[in-house]
């Protein structure tokens, strides 16, 4: 899902709106992984998507990656398959497998009220810490609305891009407005709950969440190209450049940039690392069979967001789509700076898939659907191999 209301707020609006022709590659039946992998790469950098890199991992941990384009428009220099981008809203599963992992441990319950963790901090305009879950915030069934700075224009963007805030900033921007519903009669997407989660992380650990993060999932797992780069504006090398279209005729880099929150969104990763996050997550590896299980009790996302997740859930932290070859997957997407990333795994974590793109097409509502879906297809073409 999008990190912020840059992208968000074009793409949340198209609930009359149909999806027009895309030039999605066709599933061979008789192609391998690779093959396929290549082809649903070249259908997307064929949008007009600068540089693409895609990464799909099988039982057997063997790993099949494609890339197009270019990584500068500069210089033209080729996409590294191993470059890093920024991780934006996916870092929310790895927000969401702390608070599990904290629960499991008896340092927190999912039924705990936000008062009970930050006392004070959920109210006003009738706002209330005491009638908002641990649960509900990570399901965002919380009713907190979302009011985060953000750029809509290539002049915003200049202006803004190195504007920082705290997190009680944020959630005093969320606190100044009334609730979209009241706790758990609804859906919608909130950036803020997960703030809160951050903070709720630090109240239970005395740690910071990203410290959290770093010490029970990223050593855990060896994941040694998925950092925390904090008010850090640039990314480590390599890196593609990002670009983001404001209009037609505004193609502009926004690679360099912090975070709207740097301890919520400032990850960094790959497509192999998040791959074997993901595998691990949903083989089981990373949680107790209870708190998986909490993690995939799902609900429908709001009617707008079907547009872009047709048929779509959301469990803790986790989304869960269909499948074209029957079943569904897990996954959460991320976008933001230009960078705009989905994933993609199989209930069991046998098969995985990543594809991250340096540019978002956010000019218009078809360019966002049509990023949106010719990257589905990858993802699925990768979950389902072999299949038409």
């Amino acid at each position: 899902m999008i990190s912020s209301p840059r992208r968000l707020a074009l793409a949340l609006g198209l609930v009359t709106m149909l999806f027009t022709a895309v030039a999605c590659a066709k599933s061979d039946p008789g192609s391998t992984v690779a093959e396929q992998l290549r082809r649903d790469v070249d259908a997307i950098h064929a949008l007009g998507i600068s540089g693409v890199q895609a990464r799909a991992m099988g039982p057997d941990g063997a790993e099949s990656v494609a890339t197009a384009g270019t990584s500068d428009l500069m210089t033209g220099a080729p996409v590294d398959p191993d470059g890093y981008f920024r991780m934006a809203s996916t870092s929310k599963t790895l927000i969401a497998t702390v608070i599990l992992q904290l629960a499991s441990e008896g340092k927190l319950s999912l039924e705990d009220s936000v008062e009970r963790w930050l006392p004070n901090v959920v109210r006003g305009n009738g706002n209330d810490g005491d009638a908002i879950t641990v649960r509900q915030l990570l399901q965002h069934t919380s009713g907190i609305h979302d009011d985060l700075p953000g750029y809509t224009t290539a002049q915003e963007y200049v202006e803004q891009r190195y504007n920082t805030y705290t997190s009680e900033q944020l959630v005093a921007r969320a606190m100044s407005h009334a609730p979209d519903f009241a706790p758990g009669q609804g859906w919608e997407y909130s950036n803020t709950g997960y703030i809160l989660l951050t903070m709720i992380i630090e109240k239970a650990t005395g740690r910071p969440a990203h410290e959290e993060i770093q010490s029970r999932i990223l050593h855990a797992l060896a994941l040694d190209h998925t950092h925390w780069l904090g008010s850090t504006p640039t990314l480590p090398d390599p890196h593609t450049r990002a670009y983001q279209y404001f209009g037609p005729d505004s193609r502009v880099d926004v690679t360099d940039q912090i975070p709207i929150d740097p301890e919520a969104l400032s990850w960094v990763t790959t497509t192999h690392d998040e791959n074997i996050f993901f595998r691990a997550l949903l083989s089981g590896h990373l949680l107790p069979p209870p708190q998986l299980s909490a993690m995939k009790q799902t609900t429908p996302v709001s009617t707008d967001l079907q547009q872009l997740w047709p048929g779509g859930k959301y469990g803790l932290g986790l989304a869960e789509r269909p499948l074209p070859c029957g079943g569904t997957y897990w996954s959460h997407e991320g976008g933001d700076a230009g960078y705009i990333t989905l994933n993609g795994t199989t209930p069991n974590g046998s098969h995985t898939a990543t594809v991250s793109m340096s540019e978002a097409l956010a000019d218009t509502p078809d360019h966002i659907l049509a990023q949106e879906r010719t990257a589905t297809t990858l993802i699925t073409h990768a979950l389902c191999p072999g299949t038409s």
